[in-house]
């Protein structure tokens, strides 16, 4: 009776032992299909911005000192994928092209960098700096700065100066710039934004000055 009941028993760790050789085949081959296709996957792109040389020396009579504090971008902007926008109500978001760094904190850093060769010397704190004393506080706020499906970028922005570290506000702009995309592609939507940041800059420094 023993012997006649090890037939089936051996028979059915046969079969599991052959189902469980063709899961593990399956597996393997799903992994490689996942592998290989990982190969031909769009390679990541990093772009950055940079600070546009002046047009003219700077300003050389002494101001009071100031310092760039903050750049508020909109939440949908403040992300490391490049946005585009597709039309009216749709934006376009591709995974393979992003900003080398948190994107306001670059516009701050680029912003500031511009200032910096626009303002008389040393009168300008680059920001996170110690400041001294009557020190004015510069808050930028974007409203809008994205490019559109028809090559343009344009930047919605407030600027406000600040008196020391009051919330008294001795100057406030509202601007609207825009420049040309020179290209199809996420490096030339850079390009474009540092161009507008230099402009921005450019307006800020002659009502600073001038004030």
């Amino acid at each position: 009776m023993m012997t006649r009941s090890t037939f089936p028993v051996g028979r059915a760790v046969a079969a599991s032992l052959a189902t469980s050789v063709r899961t593990a085949a399956f597996v393997v081959t799903v992994a490689a299909m996942t592998l290989a296709g990982c190969g031909h996957s769009i390679p990541t792109r990093y772009v950055t911005l940079n600070p546009m040389p002046a047009d003219a020396p700077p300003a050389t009579a002494p101001i009071p000192p100031i310092q760039l504090t903050a750049v508020h971008i909109p939440a949908v902007l403040d992300r490391l994928e490049v946005v585009t926008l597709a039309s009216q109500n749709r934006l376009t978001i591709d995974d393979s092209d992003l900003w080398g760094a948190p994107l306001a904190q670059m516009m701050r850093k680029t912003l500031a960098q511009d200032l910096l060769t626009r303002l008389p010397a040393g009168s300008f704190v680059v920001p996170d700096a110690p400041a001294p004393p009557g020190t004015r506080t510069l808050v930028v706020t974007v409203l809008n700065a994205t490019a559109d499906s028809s090559g343009t970028l344009t930047l919605q922005a407030e600027w406000t100066l600040l008196a020391g570290h009051s919330d008294q506000a001795t100057l406030r702009q509202q601007v609207t710039l825009d420049s040309a995309i020179n290209g199809h592609d996420a490096l030339a939507q850079a390009a474009a934004l540092s161009r507008v940041l230099g402009d921005l800059a450019d307006r800020i420094a002659a009502a600073v000055l001038a004030h």
